[in-house]
Formats: structure tokens, C-alpha cells, sequence
């Protein structure tokens, strides 16, 4: 079958060059450079005896070509058939057929598996000039170098299991210890390898890259394990590929003709005859002024449109181009991605290689795609579990497990409460269980508990329609956010979401009086208040910059209680708080906002700014402790001396009591900090 393929080969060093720009997570930056898998070696032709074949190797370690003892071809290698030989051809044919019927993917992964055939045929290493048996073997891909490798058992691990398993020659070329097998050897020296003996790896690989160049059958080479993209899928929910044959030879349809949308289909099963489903289209062609032609009957992959859907968000209505200049350079590249690490190999690779083909056609003004990338953390699920005696109907109470012989089962979190299963909903949850029996502890059964990514299969997904059912949107947007860091796996705790949820409440109360009545008040508020309210503004916006939102909602509680504590009800604190705390829970400020009397949406206010003056502490509260122990707390201010605050604290009332006229030995004060006096 034809495939249409994205040459994202041609772009391989780029996108890897281009990963030092990028604030993206390390881990997902690596996942890339091994995906694309450069590699510096050599490429290099062996002769065949007898036959004026060549096969062509390509080898990262040049260096030990001198342990080479056979070669492995892949089994859809082109020169496969022709160098069977006859007394080795129904074993090698029938390996080929077998192996074929293996994917790529599989032949990779299954490493424990050893499997191949002898074609029979001889190469000759231009080094030595020694003789080398040619083997098929699946575990050399068609797709990655050449498909044939230079087998060295004495220094790669496949190549020592295959020559194992096969009675085949090794041969050791590097200084070191073979007696547990196999060993890379990457620092050691060159040994039993001709003119290159004695030599360290690099110096040697440069030597042995000079004699290929020298004799010209072989040259220095970087290779890339990354394949180009396969574009077309066989089915019908895609985009169509504006593309028509005549006389079997692809053209684009006319720009004017765009977009090319989808038939109506009987169905969207591929046809009889094994043709994609737009086969089943009644006329899926394309007219020109020479006649009427089909079109392509595959589709675009899902990759196609998350390729490149951010430009079009730039300039959504514009029906010439999918965004125009003026956009793209206003716009430029995303500026935050908030995404999960699994689309690191797939929609982030192509996102990149899609946007620098644009850059290069002159269509946009950047080269990379995502500027900044965080990776979310999950929120997993708490599971709990119930314990049945093996061969029976019984569950044992978690405590009493080591008594007895027991298995695990999940259970349903919705029929258990702080661990405690609720025995008749669990004899109801599943028919199988109607006639259970217990083994209690203390008249209750515990349940084991455990955190884990949610699961149906785990029964402790949480719904989060139900959450809001019961505590509001608001409530689960905080809560979300006070779990943890972004980018950290957090546990979902049901428990927890009360707190969040009392806030709410607590914020509601600063607007209203002890009868629920509106109570907001236009005198300017005290200072206590105001440097409560400041503090919170300027620590939010510096977590909105670090996108540690659960600090940012720590701050929220803060302020209120601090808030709650000053009875502050004044609208010139009330008004800026609502307006910060709008981006986190956007339903309740949006409802006080309008009771304040605003006729326009929250979200066109501007954000306050902090005021240095309410941010400057001019005052200390100072725990004073006699022998040790605290017996007061005085507010003093920060700019007197050392004894003015030693004066103040022997001053106070309440040291006075505890003192009872004592005059002490000795008085330390730590400015900012404490007074200790020592009788």
C-alpha cells in the first residue's frame, strides 16, 4: 500500500539543536534527543564472495571492526534473496516468511528471543580480508542504519547472545574482562586489531575512518534512529488530503478548491475490497478541465490538525491564509504549554518539525513552537481494599490479615468512610457478595488503603460533577490547586475539601452581617487590614509567575482569617481581594463583585498592584520569656535601640507581675526578634 510520509529526517539536527533554547522539562527535552537518536559513526561496504554485491554497514563503533565474525542482515534486507544459497534456501526462506510476520515493535522489545538463519554466503572485511558467515536476523530493523550490522560478540550484548545461541566465533578486541560475558569497553584499549592495536577508542575510530576513506569504500556518518512520519491513516475521521491521481501519478487540487471536506459514506468500515472507507464515498473524485479523477482515499493522522491548531488561533477569521503575518508576529510562539510528558515523541515532535517547515516556506516568524512547557502532575485516587479468605465468602478486617490466608480486592470508596467498610452496602454493591461474612475488629471492619492513579477498574474514581454537586466549582478549583505543585502527582482526599470549602464561607461572611444581611462598608479601612490585603497581593503575583497556585491559595486563607479577626468589612480591601482571587474561583467573586454594585465582569478589571508602604513592617510584636519561659507579648516599634526595648518590655504590666520587684540579672534582646529577661 502507497503511504503519503512527513520527511521529518530532513529536520532531525534542527530539532535537536533546537532543544537548548527551549524551557521545557529535561526529562521531556531527553525523551526527544533519544527518540531522534543521533549517532557519529561509520558507513562502510563490505564485498560478498562470489557475487558483486556490496552491503553497506553503517557502525557507531568503527573501533572494534577487527572483532567482527558475521554479519546480520535484516529479513526484508533487498539483498536477502539473492545471497541464499541453495543448500540453505528452504530454512532461510521460511525464517524470512516467519520473521516478517513480526512488528518492529515487537522484535525490539523482545530481547529474550533468539532467532535467525544462515544465508549461506560470505563477506569479506576489508580490514583483515578474513572470511565472515552472512546471518538474517530480526532483531537488525530494516528502517534504523542500513538494515545490516556488523556483529562483534565480544563487545555488544545481542551480538554476544545470537553468537551463543548459534555456536558462532568472539573474538575480543578491547582490553578487559569477558569472564561474565560481553562489555562495551568504551574507555579501554585496542587490542588483536592490526594497526590500530594500542589505541584508545576515539583515536582509533579516526584511524579506521582515514583507511576507509583511503580506500574508498566507506566514509565517517551521523545517523538518526528517527524514521519519517507515516501521514495517512486508512479511515474516514481525518482530514482529507487534497490530492487526485491521473495515470497513477499524484497532483495537488487547486488552492481555489480548498477545503476539500469529507463525503457522505454508508458507513465508516473500509470497502469490500479492503479499500479506506471514502471508497465507499458515491463520488470521491476531483474534475479538472482533462477530465474526472479519484482522489486519495486515506485521511490525515491525528497529528495533522494539533500540529499546528495554535497559529489558526491566532487569526481564526481569515479566509485567505491560515494566519496572516501581522498575527504571527504579534502573536510569536506560545508562551506557556501546560501538557503531559507522554506527547513528548509524538504531537510536541511534530508541533516542532510542523513549525520550522512553515518558518522555512516564509509563513511565520518562529521557529519553535512552545516556548515554556510544565508538565501537571496527576491526581491520583486513595483506593481502599477488602481482604477474602481464600475459599471463601469471608473479608477479614485489615488488622487481623497476618492471621489468616488472604487476597486483595478493591472496593468500592463510596461505601467506605475514613476507612470503615459499611458492611450492608458492600452485601449490596455486587450480587456475588449478598451472603458475606466478616471478621471485625472491635465490631468494625477496616479497610486497607492505598494511593493509586484512578481507575474504574480500581472503583476510586471521583466524579467531579458529584464534587461540585455537593461544595461548587469554586470549591474544586481551589482544592485542586491547594493539593500540592502543579507539576507534583497529588492524592485526591475528599476529607481535605472541607477546609476549602469553609474558606469560601469565611470569605462570604466578610461581606455579610451575622443575619446574612449585605454589609460592606465605604470608610477607609484600618492599616492592620490593608497590610493583610497587600501581603496577599504581592504574594499571588509572585505565584502566578512560579505557578505555585497552592501557595497562592494558603495566602487567600490567610488574609481572611486575618481579615475575619480585624472585622474588617471595608469595600476599598473587600473590592482588590475579590479581584485577586478572581482567577481561583471565579463564581463567587464574580457574584460579590456584582453585589458591590459593578456593572462590568470581574475579569476586565485591572489586577491591583502591591503598595510598598503596607509591604514595610514598622512594628514588631516581641515574646518576652522570664527564665526561659514566655509570660508576655509586646508591640513595639522597629526603630527603637536595644535598651528603649529593654526599657518597655521591665515596663510592661504584665512582666511587672511576674517580675514582683526582682531586678534582673541580666536582659537579652535580639532586635526583631525576642526579650529574655533572667532573674
Amino acid at each position: 500500500m502507497m503511504q503519503w510520509s512527513m520527511r521529518i529526517t530532513a529536520y532531525a539536527e534542527r530539532l535537536l539543536t533546537g532543544l537548548e533554547g527551549l524551557d521545557w522539562p529535561d526529562p521531556v527535552k531527553e525523551m526527544q534527543r533519544n527518540w531522534i537518536g543521533r549517532s557519529l559513526g561509520a558507513e562502510m561496504v563490505f564485498d560478498v564472495e562470489g557475487h558483486d554485491e556490496k552491503i553497506k554497514v553503517f557502525t557507531t563503533r568503527i573501533d572494534t571492526i577487527y572483532g567482527v565474525t558475521y554479519l546480520a542482515l535484516a529479513p526484508e534486507h533487498e539483498l536477502v534473496a539473492n545471497l541464499i544459497t541453495e543448500d540453505q534456501r528452504e530454512t532461510a526462506v521460511d525464517y524470512v516468511a516467519q520473521a516478517k510476520n513480526r512488528s518492529e515493535r515487537d522484535r525490539m522489545s523482545d530481547v529474550k528471543t533468539i532467532s535467525g538463519a544462515f544465508t549461506g554466503s560470505y563477506a569479506i572485511n576489508p580490514f583483515n580480508e578474513e572470511k565472515i558467515p552472512i546471518w538474517i536476523a530480526d532483531y537488525v530493523l530494516a528502517g534504523y542504519g542500513t538494515g545490516a550490522v556488523m556483529a562483534v560478540p565480544s563487545h555488544d550484548e545481542r551480538d554476544f547472545n545470537f553468537a551463543n545461541h548459534f555456536g558462532l566465533e568472539k573474538r575480543q578486541v578491547l582490553e578487559g574482562d569477558m569472564s561474565n560475558g560481553s562489555f562495551p569497553g568504551k574507555g579501554g584499549t585496542i587490542m588483536n586489531s592490526g594497526f590500530i592495536s594500542g589505541m584508545k577508542m576515539q583515536q582509533a575510530m579516526d584511524k579506521a575512518i582515514s583507511f576507509l576513506e583511503e580506500k574508498g569504500i566507506g566514509k565517517g556518518k551521523i545517523q538518526y534512529r528517527m524514521r519519517d512520519a507515516i501521514f495517512t491513516r486508512q479511515r474516514y475521521w481525518g482530514e482529507p488530503l487534497p490530492v487526485y491521481f491521473k495515470n497513477n501519478l499524484p497532483y495537488l487540487i487547486n488552492e481555489s478548491d480548498l477545503p476539500l471536506r469529507l463525503p457522505e459514506v454508508d458507513k465508516y468500515l473500509p470497502t469490500e475490497d479492503g479499500a479506506p472507507p471514502l471508497g465507499r464515498a458515491k463520488d470521491w473524485t476531483y474534475k479538472t478541465e482533462s477530465g474526472t479523477y479519484p482522489l486519495e482515499m486515506s485521511t490525515m493522522p491525528g497529528w495533522a490538525g494539533s500540529s499546528w491548531y495554535f497559529f489558526r488561533y491566532m487569526d481564526a477569521n481569515n479566509k485567505e491564509e491560515f494566519v496572516g503575518k501581522t498575527a504571527a508576529d504579534y502573536w510569536g510562539a506560545v508562551d506557556l504549554y501546560i501538557g503531559g510528558a507522554e506527547h513528548a515523541t509524538g504531537h510536541l515532535l511534530y508541533s516542532r518539525f510542523w513549525t520550522k517547515f512553515l518558518f522555512d516556506r516564509g509563513l511565520v516568524s518562529i521557529e519553535e513552537p512552545f516556548q515554556k512547557m510544565i508538565n501537571q502532575g496527576m491526581i491520583q485516587g486513595r483506593s481502599n481494599f477488602v481482604y477474602r479468605k481464600k475459599g471463601t465468602n469471608a473479608f477479614v478486617s485489615h488488622g487481623l490479615i497476618g492471621e489468616h490466608e488472604v487476597s486483595p480486592m478493591h472496593v468500592d470508596v463510596n461505601i467506605v468512610y475514613n476507612d470503615q467498610l459499611d458492611l450492608e452496602a458492600f452485601k449490596n454493591w455486587r450480587p456475588d457478595l449478598k451472603d458475606a461474612e466478616f471478621i471485625l475488629e472491635d465490631g468494625k471492619y477496616n479497610c486497607g488503603a492505598e494511593v493509586e492513579k484512578m481507575s474504574k477498574s480500581k472503583y476510586n474514581v471521583v466524579n467531579p460533577d458529584d464534587v461540585i454537586e455537593s461544595y461548587g466549582a469554586d470549591t474544586l478549583r481551589l482544592y485542586e490547586m491547594f493539593l500540592g505543585p502543579l507539576e507534583q502527582f497529588k492524592p485526591w482526599n475528599t476529607n481535605g475539601i472541607d477546609g476549602v470549602f469553609k474558606f469560601l464561607k469565611k470569605l462570604w461572611r466578610l461581606f455579610h452581617d451575622q443575619n446574612g444581611e449585605w454589609n460592606v462598608s465605604d470608610k477607609p479601612a484600618s492599616k492592620e487590614a490593608l497590610k493583610s490585603l497587600h501581603k496577599t497581593m504581592k504574594k499571588v503575583e509572585e505565584d502566578i509567575e512560579r505557578h505555585a497556585f497552592n501557595t497562592s491559595v494558603s495566602s487567600f486563607m490567610i488574609c481572611v482569617n486575618e481579615l475575619s479577626a480585624l472585622k474588617c468589612n471595608n469595600k476599598d480591601v473587600l473590592e482588590p481581594l475579590l479581584v485577586v482571587l478572581s482567577p481561583y474561583a471565579p463564581h463567587i467573586a464574580e457574584e460579590l463583585w456584582e453585589r458591590l454594585g459593578h456593572q462590568e465582569s470581574i475579569i476586565n478589571s485591572e489586577f491591583p498592584q502591591a503598595e510598598e508602604k503596607y509591604l514595610t513592617e514598622d512594628s514588631h510584636q516581641y515574646p518576652v520569656s522570664i527564665n526561659g519561659k514566655m509570660r508576655a507579648k509586646i508591640e513595639l516599634s522597629l526603630s527603637l535601640s536595644k535598651q528603649e526595648i529593654e526599657e518597655a518590655a521591665l515596663a510592661d504590666e504584665h512582666i511587672q507581675k511576674w517580675t514582683n520587684g526582682q531586678k534582673p540579672k541580666k536582659v537579652i534582646v535580639v532586635p526583631g526578634k525576642i526579650v529574655n529577661i533572667v532573674l
